[in-house]
């Protein structure tokens, strides 16, 4: 059994685990390759998620050999016959435990931003990650909650090697493993896609859970979630995360900026205002992990305008409602660009609004643009804010520049995003009202 990543992998995870529903859950990822697979198995289960903090503790001269590992309330797994076979001395492994002990700390403020955790006391705690290897960090992880007062301890993995399995049998309450393969070598193995997860990524997956826990764990009445979009030609698979409010007048696609991602958090909060008002919101990476190794593809914004187009149409063959663009930075270029090929198309969008975006990027293309489009700005940025006076100088269509008082490039100061928040919420939602009357 192979599995396509993480998502799909949590997903088919989840269908295993449905009958721990009423055992009053808690799902626990190990960060951080295993947190998107327990954020689709807490979906499933309407349960609150929780990082399981846990290191590795790996032998001085070669980090990936790990002699043990340890986590929250002291505890501590090691491998003795590794710590013998390595021939280290005992001052260096002491060495290596404070360093990861350090970092736990690190995480523990970094993932959860000073919140406590999710408590266990009396709770059945689901510990998941996105496969086993050598078993030392989801040990590590089960004694931890058995630690913290969890009744009940179920380990969840979709794969793992059978000697390994058959061991955990023996330490948990419960095993579920979608996959023992006898020919084992290492967990990525078994996924087409096993990308590294970001910090970032935990973070945002930590919140949107939350929130949906908050709303009665199935996240209002939208309806969506992660994506795989498929771009050039279907060569290319990006990934995304759509929202889409029953009855959602529209769709609004963003599109980051150079160096940044669909976990924008700046983005996101915009995205949270928009979904708040009722539209639909898609965040998604223009560029694989790989590609934005080189910085040239950061600024290539015809080719990423074209798979912005190659998203649109993609989306409305799934949500047949008006789509927008959002752009930040260079992103914005791309959504202007994307819009003039839409309008050249004949299949244009609804709006287009910029935060702090480089229009004079899209060049030429500017004059082809028919949506109605907003410029925001920061009056502390000075030089886009000139280019992006000459910008609305060369568009033919609708426009408006709107500069927000004492904000900077990425709208830090207090207030300022919000103002965003509220310029682009009222453009997409007056055009789109406009469009469903013309239409």
């Amino acid at each position: 059994m192979r599995f396509n990543d993480r998502v799909d992998a949590g997903r088919r995870l989840a269908e295993r685990l449905g009958h721990l529903r009423g055992e009053n859950p808690v799902v626990l990822g190990l960060p951080r390759g295993g947190v998107p697979v327990a954020f689709e198995v807490a979906r499933a289960l309407a349960a609150p998620l929780d990082v399981i903090l846990v290191r590795k503790l790996g032998v001085p001269y070669h980090r990936e050999l790990g002699f043990g590992a340890i986590g929250e309330g002291g505890v501590r797994v090691i491998r003795n016959d590794i710590v013998r076979m390595s021939r280290v001395d005992e001052d260096d492994l002491v060495e290596v435990e404070r360093s990861e002990e350090a970092e736990l700390a690190r995480r523990a403020e970094r993932f959860r931003a000073g919140q406590p955790r999710v408590p266990l006391e009396g709770r059945t705690a689901i510990v998941v990650d996105d496969g086993i290897a050598t078993g030392a960090t989801a040990s590590a992880a089960c004694q931890v909650a058995k630690a913290q007062g969890a009744a009940r301890v179920v380990l969840a993995v979709p794969v793992a090697p059978p000697d390994a399995a058959a061991e955990f049998r023996t330490q948990v309450d419960e095993l579920i493993c979608l996959s023992t393969p006898v020919a084992f070598a290492a967990v990525g193995e078994w996924y087409h896609d096993f990308a590294q997860t970001s910090d970032e990524e935990v973070v945002e997956l930590l919140r949107r859970n939350a929130e949906q826990v908050r709303e009665g764990g199935g996240g209002g009445d939208a309806h969506g979630g992660p994506l795989k979009l498929p771009v050039d030609g279907g060569r290319v698979a990006l990934a995304g995360d759509l929202t889409m409010p029953a009855g959602a007048p529209g769709l609004v696609v963003f599109a980051h900026g150079s160096g940044s991602s669909r976990l924008s958090p700046r983005n996101r909060a915009v995205a949270r205002a928009l979904s708040d008002a009722g539209l639909g919101t898609l965040l998604f990476d223009l560029l694989t992990p790989l590609e934005e190794n080189d910085r040239a593809n950061v600024f290539a914004v015809e080719p990423l305008a074209r798979r912005l187009t190659e998203v649109t149409r993609w989306l409305r063959r799934r949500e047949p409602v008006p789509v927008c663009y959002f752009g930040a930075s260079t992103g914005a270029a791309a959504a202007l660009w994307a819009a003039a090929d839409a309008a050249a198309a004949q299949e244009p969008v609804a709006a287009v609004v910029s935060r702090g975006g480089r229009p004079d990027l899209a060049g030429p293309r500017l004059a082809e643009v028919t949506a109605p489009t907003l410029l925001i700005v920061g009056g502390h940025d000075e030089t886009v804010l000139d280019l992006n006076r000459q910008a609305a100088q060369q568009l033919r269509c609708e426009n408006h520049l709107a500069v927000v008082p004492g904000a900077t490039h990425l709208f830090e100061e207090p207030g300022t995003l919000d103002t965003v928040a509220d310029l682009a919420r009222d453009w997409f939602t007056t055009h789109l009202a406009a469009s469903a009357r013309t239409g």
